[in-house]
């Protein structure tokens, strides 16, 4: 095992049912009862966030609203308000950077920070993981688990061993008695199909991936393999990245129909295109994305925003359409004409990043190789050069809006 610098320097910081843990602060009578936050209390749509009182009867996140229920039937349904959330995400990355410069967002209630440096104003990073914990307590009102670690790897596997309100430390040296035991499921980056890949190979454990020829992981999973059993040994030269910070928080298109529409087909294949459009820019900035919005505005200006959130991060224009068409289909009101759709995604970060590649090759391999392939086609011959056979049916209507506007923008 390659034996880095042991020196604590990295803390990632995990809050705890973040969305449920806000509204149960923002509203007291929902305190220490089972809580479940989603798009839609009436029972359509996914689970967002479910307390740890909803969780104890097996509430997970992007499980079925209508399961959840049947699960926890005394459940307490609060639609949830995405603009709360950021808001108090962007104000605890504030409170990060207090203790060090050194800040990367990893998703909205997710953060890394490297500490070292900082000992002297505040400490070493288990005095200002401890500090940052009471100042989230006391200004926040939330509570969140913490991982310490030399490394980005083993902070994010170590907050995740002591939920909810954890503290837990790994040095390279613990790595063979704590990490290696654990199933290898729980390494970050074994996704499901991964995992079964794995296990068909008889690796069941991370010791067990750790000490696999690299050559066999290589010929099973390509060069992912490789990356894995580094991961399984401990070896993560990957660093906190304060960058990704500045990058946009959000990446949409929305196109103004030129007439109002009830054509459920219609407003579809809009859907498609504006989809197409964000996974492009996704792409062409080398971002994934784990949160998809759909926004709709009806006849009357009424406006209506629906979103939902990934386990995983993706860039692929399939895994966006299909996201926004569930959310439309779920929330239309058929009754009303639309005059306005767009599509958002946002939980935003680099596909560079070691957290992203084993997540992106979760990905279905063929999807992403055709998706390469109209990238290429269109940087080489114009946007217009390539598209899906239902918005060649239904006309360039789809693409203009019925001779609509169509704007892109960026959130940062």
């Amino acid at each position: 095992m390659l034996k880095n610098n042991d020196k604590l320097t990295v803390i990632h910081i995990d809050m705890d049912a973040f969305f449920a843990a806000v509204e149960q602060q923002a509203d007291p009578s929902l305190r220490g009862k089972p809580v479940i936050v989603c798009g839609d209390p009436g029972g359509r749509g996914v689970v967002s966030t479910a307390s740890y009182e909803a969780r104890k009867f097996g509430v997970r996140s992007a499980m079925p609203v209508r399961e959840a229920r049947r699960l926890c039937p005394h459940a307490i349904l609060v639609r949830g308000r995405h603009s709360l959330y950021e808001e108090i995400s962007r104000r605890l990355l504030s409170l990060y950077s207090k203790y060090t410069p050194v800040v990367e967002p990893f998703s909205i209630d997710e953060a890394f920070l490297d500490v070292s440096g900082c000992e002297r104003l505040h400490g070493d990073a288990i005095q200002i993981a401890g500090k940052i914990k009471t100042e989230i307590r006391e200004s926040f009102g939330l509570t969140c688990s913490m991982g310490i670690a030399p490394s980005k790897l083993l902070a994010k596997m170590a907050s995740d061993m002591q939920k909810p309100d954890g503290l837990t430390v790994i040095r390279y040296e613990d790595v063979e008695d704590v990490i290696w035991p654990l199933p290898v499921r729980k390494l970050y980056g074994v996704g499901e199909k991964t995992a079964q890949i794995l296990e068909a190979l008889g690796i069941s454990t991370v010791g067990a991936l750790a000490k696999t020829p690299v050559e066999l992981l290589v010929e099973k999973l390509g060069e992912a393999g490789r990356l894995l059993r580094n991961l399984a040994s401990g070896i993560d030269n990957s660093r906190v990245n304060p960058s990704l910070w500045e990058m946009p928080k959000s990446i949409g298109h929305e196109t103004t129909l030129a007439e109002d529409s009830d054509d459920e087909g219609f407003i579809l294949s809009c859907i498609l295109y504006l989809s197409q459009q964000v996974g492009r820019r996704l792409r062409q900035h080398g971002l994934v994305a784990r949160t998809v919005t759909l926004k709709l505005r009806y006849s009357d200006f009424t406006t209506l925003t629906r979103a939902n959130t990934f386990s995983f991060f993706t860039s692929l224009d399939e895994d966006i359409y299909q996201t926004a068409k569930r959310l439309f289909l779920h929330h239309w009101n058929r009754r009303r004409r639309i005059r306005l759709v767009g599509v958002t995604v946002s939980n935003l970060s680099s596909k560079d990043d070691f957290m992203h590649q084993l997540a992106l090759f979760e990905e279905d391999e063929k999807r992403r190789r055709a998706t390469d392939a109209m990238d290429k086609v269109r940087d080489k011959f114009g946007e217009d050069a390539i598209t899906r056979a239902s918005l060649i049916q239904r006309g360039k209507r789809a693409k203009n809006g019925r001779a609509g506007r169509t704007e892109g923008g960026y959130t940062v």
